[in-house]
């Protein structure tokens, strides 16, 4: 069983409580964490609970966590694929095998519909039928971005639908004022943010991109394990792609963020705008 900190199953206690990196393998008691017996007890109903959700749902072919009830599954376009590896490496789950050469071998059991390979592959071979590279390359096209002289930049602001999307919701249950000038699309996973989407969103003449995803560390927060993380480790590829188009690294910022601290959403979007303001319009602003 794959182990964290202390040797103890990566059970997350908020995001995956008595789950494991294997769909349809719980932990529970003294096996999860130290525990005394009432403890231990409402463990063990707690995991014979969801093993029960487990076998119920993947009798239906639906995924049981963290996106329940998807039916979608990645579809790999192999003959565009350059055994580059990079799907098969950062999958969270150990969905993706090779073969001789290289080509990923998927295992649809172990995948929980993430969208990291979809953000790692740099050839786009990657799709889901909801959900794949062209499908928010045109929600980022069909937002309209002002023209230059309206003096009214447009941000981009990319969130994960487990913690920024949710932490937005409670931004406006708590009537808070957020920057009129953000808009925001929704992503299964920051893991799962192509760099395409950067550069389109750069193209179309956004003055700024924002990706908000969930924690990431040693006591992780990220639904997809290290989703989140990758995100971050990609980070120069961002920068290269807007060293090509001549445009400077900070108009595009990633950040971390729970659901608790939904109070520092409007303040991010807030101080990205000041950055914004500094560095001025997007040249390619009706382009």
């Amino acid at each position: 069983m794959p182990a964290l900190k202390y040797g103890w199953p990566d059970s997350h206690y908020i995001c995956f409580p008595y789950e494991t990196r294997r769909t349809g393998i719980y932990a529970a008691g003294c096996v999860r964490a130290p525990n005394d017996v009432d403890a231990c007890q409402e463990d063990a109903r707690g995991a014979a609970m969801k093993a029960i959700q487990c076998v119920e749902m993947t009798s239906r072919g639906v995924a049981v966590h963290p996106r329940a009830g998807d039916v979608s599954y990645p579809d790999f376009n192999l003959q565009k694929c350059t055994q580059c590896k990079r799907c098969t490496e950062e999958c969270p789950f150990g969905v993706l095998n090779e073969d001789e050469k290289g080509t990923p071998l998927y295992w649809a059991t172990r995948c929980r519909r993430c969208g990291v390979c979809l953000g790692a592959c740099p050839e786009r071979i990657v799709s889901f039928k909801d959900y794949k590279v062209s499908m928010v390359a045109s929600m980022i096209k069909a937002v309209e971005v002002p023209d230059e002289y309206d003096e009214k930049p447009r941000i981009l602001a990319l969130m994960c639908e487990n913690d920024a999307i949710p932490a937005l919701d409670l931004v406006g249950q708590h009537r808070l004022q957020i920057n009129p000038f953000v808009r925001v699309i929704p992503v299964r996973c920051l893991g799962s943010v192509n760099t395409v989407w950067v550069s389109e969103a750069v193209s179309a003449g956004y003055d700024g991109v924002l990706l908000i995803g969930c924690k990431y560390g040693e006591d992780y927060q990220c639904h997809f394990i290290k989703g989140s993380e990758l995100a971050f480790t990609r980070g120069e590829n961002i920068r290269e792609k807007l060293k090509q188009m001549a445009m400077e690294n900070e108009r595009v910022e990633l950040h971390q963020l729970q659901i608790s601290d939904y109070r520092r959403l409007p303040e991010i979007f807030d101080k990205f705008m000041e950055v914004i303001d500094e560095y001025g319009m997007n040249p390619f602003k009706g382009m």
